[in-house]
């Protein structure tokens, strides 16, 4: 097992490279089927993200080679996108916007009560790896700020209340 070292927000973080068989053989999969083509790297940066959950370093390594581009390469196109990941996540990705209408509504009160509750801070996943607390800048539901979302579930019109409600009905999930 070997692990890949990522500073975030001036933190280094440890992660250890682990895959499945079955992570392993849809990711050669993937790489075979795009490694040839033309604009392939957001295409395969993308399949990546989704069969493991991020990306990680050892994988880049072989994605560089099999594309004949620079690492560094994929380094830039993957920072330059939001989407894309370097740590793992836990298995429910808390994103509360940030945007101005959901700040201005007392987005950054309900981000202060989940970090306190989850016990992490906004970029970070507990130690159990359900849960992952992010901030973004904005998810377009002004019309209903302040806004959350858990994955890909939208929660609107919240509090501190609501949110904790929300986080409730996952944690009994987890």
């Amino acid at each position: 097992m070997k692990g890949a070292t990522v500073v975030i927000e001036k933190k280094v973080v440890q992660a250890d490279f682990v895959e499945t068989e079955s992570q392993k053989e849809e990711f050669e999969v993937a790489l075979s089927r795009l490694a040839n083509q033309r604009g392939a790297q957001m295409p395969l940066l993308q399949e990546t993200q989704r069969i493991y959950g991020y990306l990680p370093k050892e994988l880049l390594e072989r994605m560089a080679k099999a594309l004949d581009v620079p690492l560094e390469e994929l380094y830039s196109t993957a920072t330059f996108y939001s989407q894309f990941s370097f740590v793992p996540k836990g298995e429910y990705t808390i994103s509360i916007c940030m945007g101005t209408a959901c700040y201005v509504k007392g987005a950054g009160d309900i981000l202060d009560d989940l970090s306190d509750i989850l016990k992490i801070k906004s970029g970070e996943t507990t130690e159990d790896k359900k849960f992952t607390l992010e901030s973004c800048r904005c998810i377009g539901a002004c019309g209903l700020a302040p806004v959350l979302k858990v994955n890909e579930e939208v929660y609107g019109r919240l509090n501190k209340k609501k949110s904790e409600k929300v986080l409730a009905t996952y944690q009994k999930e987890a």
